[in-house]
């Protein structure tokens, strides 16, 4: 006889959290404290408020907001409520917005006071936004505090949704240039607490320090945090002062931060006088890592690093690397995004959607619960993506046969150079291991010759100067003539995506635009 399905949903997992826990605290935001019991009441109201306005099931909200509780609660009520959740980037613009708001159909929009100007004009511009609420008073706007509370609040329910049901439709760039919304269903997501708590280096007493958008990866470990009988405390954005003083004053045990943040981190004059000694783990992801500035950051400030690599389509769960795993003096380990989390299924493979020998590279494919039903009304893209029953995820890597993956690029950032392939995460490696280097960005420039010239656009440390041809050096030293920049160029900073990504489409853009095709 079959056993039955486990019938847990995201819901289930956030009740169990808020329920074990109640009278400790769940949230810190600018100096106040929520519970547990305080979160619970504050989303049982949410969803009576909902249902006062029509709210049906299978309807959308969208949040647009920096970091503060009431965007878990968005990302929380609309659930219970029977609707669906989509997170609008705080960096993104206003076309984007447009966009999402439109394609996914959202009925309300939540946002912090600050983008209240920009939620009325999305009003304004989207027909299927009936209504848009700021967290607190603001002319023009539906005030939420207000709403919840003359709300009468609700018992909210164990088993009240199924695993199937969409919970979240999140947008994700990419490097096609398709605005696409994965839809992650209820199991999906909640296959997020499980991975996460198994496969993370995860300490058992969380005092999670969130700067990254919760809206977003971020919010990750809010749940797994709360389910131990955790913290969350929530900076608004991310400044390398606020993070050191945070994680010093609330003796702060978990972090989640991108590599730009970390190499801020290490630049900042007070990193050698900040007691991080509470530090238990930082997990990092979104983007490759330098494996010369990694091991810095391991010496300076503890063997605290854990590695995430994942994305969207599989709501941030493939691989990951524990701590233990990461030796300062193994550059070549440093590199590798690590192992299969539990839970997911890994494999790469050719164009055909065949295995490849380890050692081979290929492109890396993903398989398990937390895998998406597929992109909001693009069936070719689905198609094409979730072709022969795995995720695709554009990613090239390569598998040792030790089981560590290692990412040589995305498929749609190789370079083709005078007919050769060329990976630019490679050559990013080795200029990274100078020491006057903090970020780098390579891309493929517009070139008669060659059709793409490897062109490195540098970021230097504070107070430090490099002569070009020292970089070309050290690459043709150590990966030859074809992988050797024709061109280094130094810039203040580099464009970044919303999720703190070296936005390479904006830097091709730069070379491109004068060019005749695109590749």
């Amino acid at each position: 006889m079959a056993g039955l399905q486990d019938p847990t949903t995201f819901c289930d997992l956030i009740l169990t959290g808020l329920r074990r826990h109640r009278d400790k605290d769940a949230f810190r935001y600018e100096g106040e404290t929520l519970t547990n019991a305080d979160v619970e009441e504050a989303l049982s109201r949410f969803v009576q408020m909902l249902w006062g306005r029509g709210f049906k099931p299978g309807d959308g909200v969208g949040v647009l907001s920096p970091n503060r509780p009431e965007v878990f609660y968005v990302q929380s009520a609309p659930l219970f409520a029977g609707g669906r959740y989509t997170a609008l980037h705080p960096m993104g613009s206003f076309e984007d917005h447009k966009y999402a708001c439109n394609e996914a159909e959202l009925r309300f929009v939540f946002v912090d006071p600050a983008y209240a100007e920009r939620a009325v004009a999305l009003k304004e511009a989207c027909p299927s936004v009936e209504d848009v609420f700021s967290f607190g008073p603001v002319d023009g706007v539906v005030d939420l505090h207000a709403e919840l509370a003359a709300a009468e609040p609700v018992e909210l329910q164990f088993g009240s949704r199924s695993p199937d049901d969409l919970a979240w439709l999140v947008y994700t760039g990419g490097t096609t240039g398709v605005p696409k919304a994965a839809m992650l269903s209820e199991r999906a997501v909640a296959q997020t607490v499980y991975s996460t708590s198994v496969g993370w280096d995860l300490p058992l007493d969380r005092r999670y320090l969130a700067v990254a958008p919760i809206s977003h990866a971020a919010g990750m470990l809010v749940v797994p945090s709360l389910i131990t009988g955790g913290s969350v405390t929530l900076l608004r954005s991310f400044s390398p002062t606020d993070w050191l003083e945070t994680v010093e004053r609330d003796k702060i045990t978990l972090s989640l931060i991108v590599p730009t943040m970390i190499y801020a981190i290490l630049d900042h004059p007070a990193l050698e006088t900040t007691d991080l000694s509470s530090l238990h783990t930082v997990m990092y992801g979104a983007s490759p890592m330098s494996p010369t500035r990694l091991a810095e950051a391991i010496h300076r400030i503890g063997p605290v690093f854990c590695q995430l690599y994942g994305q969207t389509e599989c709501v941030g769960l493939t691989t990951s690397m524990a701590r233990a795993d990461h030796d300062p003096n193994d550059l070549k380990r440093l590199s590798s995004c690590g192992t299969p989390l539990p839970g997911v299924r890994v494999e790469i493979m050719d164009d055909d959607n065949n295995p490849v020998p380890d050692g081979t590279p290929g492109e890396v494919c993903v398989q398990g619960a937390s895998v998406m039903d597929g992109y909001w009304r693009q069936p070719e893209l689905t198609a094409e993506t979730l072709a022969g029953g795995w995720l695709h995820t554009g990613d090239i890597g390569v598998r040792g046969d030790d089981g560590f993956i290692t990412l040589v690029d995305r498929k749609k950032d190789m370079i083709v150079s005078g007919g050769f392939n060329v990976f630019p995460r490679e050559i990013e490696d080795v200029i990274s291991e100078h020491t006057a280097v903090s970020s780098v960005a390579v891309i493929g420039a517009p070139d008669e010759k060659w059709g793409e010239a490897v062109t490195a656009v540098v970021v230097l440390k504070p107070d430090t100067q490099c002569d070009p041809e020292e970089l070309r050096a050290l690459v043709r030293d150590r990966k030859g003539a074809i992988y050797t920049p024709k061109t280094v160029e130094f810039v203040d900073a580099l464009p970044l995506t919303a999720v703190g990504k070296p936005d390479k489409k904006v830097i091709r853009a730069q070379y491109w635009a004068a060019a005749e095709r695109s590749i």
